[in-house]
């Protein structure tokens, strides 16, 4: 059965790929920091869907730095589509 936990890991990766194209192709320095972030919610969800034991120390890092990417690119589209 197709869980819930897995399309939700690859809708992330979707994002994740839209993101790069936003960076790559319509040179949006944005698109990387939200990349960043769904590569992180991905990397976080997969461990939880194999049972890979990672630390709280070590998760509360990643999630803070995607939490400053994901600030940061917020920041830039909101300065970018300012009229």
């Amino acid at each position: 059965m197709f869980s819930i936990h897995a399309l939700s890991i690859l809708m992330e990766l979707a994002i994740a790929v839209i993101a790069l194209m936003l960076f790559f192709v319509k040179k949006k320095l944005y698109g990387l920091a939200i990349a960043l972030t769904y590569g992180i919610y991905v990397f976080y969800d997969i461990s939880k869907f194999i049972s890979l034991d990672i630390s709280g120390n070590l998760l509360y890092a990643i999630f803070f730095i995607a939490t400053l990417a994901m600030l940061w690119a917020v920041v830039k589209i909101y300065k970018a589509n300012r009229t």
